[in-house]
C-alpha cells in the first residue's frame, strides 16, 4: 500500500499525540513520586507544585517545543531534589548544596521512571545550576529560573523594592515579565 500525502499526516498527528501523551503521563507519574518523596513536607510539596505550574504557563505561553516542555516540567518539577539530603548531611539546606546534591538523586528517580538519558542529562545540569543566575544557557535553564523566582518571591514575602530589582535582573521572557509585572502590580 502506497501511502498519499493525507495518510502521512494523519499518521504523523497520531504520532504526536501519543508521544504526548506519553509525555504527560511520564510527567504525572514524576509528579506522583515527588509528592512520596516529599512526604509530610507540605510546605515544600506545594513549592514544586507551583514552580511546575509556573514553568509549564510560561513555557506554553512562549509557544516552547514539546520536547523543551517535557524537560522544563521535569526539571521544575525536581529542581530542589536535593534539600532534604542537604539538611540531613549539612544541616543547611543553601541553594549551592542544593545544586551539589540534587542532581544524582535525580538521576536515580529519572532512571527508575524510564526517562531518557538525554533528558535526565539537562534536568541534572539545570537542577545543579538553579541557583546560578549568570550564563543562563536555555530557554529551559531561563524558565525554570523565572517560575522558581516567582514563587520565591511571594513565599518570602519579599518587599516590592526587592521584586522589582529580581524582576530587572531575572526575568527575560515576555511571558515571564509580563506574569511577574500582573502578580506584583509593578508598573513598568
Amino acid at each position: 500500500m502506497v501511502m498519499n500525502y493525507d495518510m502521512m499526516k494523519t499518521a504523523q498527528r497520531k504520532y504526536n499525540f501519543d508521544l504526548y501523551y506519553r509525555s504527560i503521563d511520564m510527567i504525572n507519574k514524576l509528579h506522583f513520586e515527588m509528592i512520596k518523596l516529599y512526604s509530610g513536607d507540605v510546605k515544600r510539596i506545594q513549592h514544586f507544585c507551583k514552580v511546575h505550574s509556573y514553568a509549564k504557563l510560561i513555557a506554553e505561553m512562549e509557544n516552547i517545543d514539546i520536547d523543551t516542555l517535557f524537560i522544563i516540567e521535569t526539571a521544575a518539577l525536581t529542581h530542589d531534589i536535593g534539600i532534604h539530603c542537604c539538611e540531613e548531611k549539612y544541616g543547611s539546606c543553601n541553594g549551592k548544596l542544593q545544586e551539589k546534591e540534587g542532581p544524582a538523586i535525580a538521576k536515580r528517580l529519572l532512571a527508575d521512571l524510564h526517562f531518557e538519558e538525554q533528558v535526565s542529562e539537562r534536568v541534572q545540569y539545570l537542577i545543579a545550576h538553579h541557583h546560578t543566575y549568570d550564563d543562563i544557557d536555555g530557554i529551559d535553564y531561563q524558565i525554570l529560573v523565572e517560575a522558581d523566582f516567582l514563587v520565591n518571591l511571594c513565599e518570602d514575602e519579599l518587599s516590592i523594592q526587592a521584586i522589582e530589582q529580581a524582576y530587572k535582573k531575572i526575568f527575560r521572557t515576555d511571558s515571564g515579565r509580563k506574569l511577574c509585572r500582573e502578580m506584583f502590580h509593578l508598573d513598568f
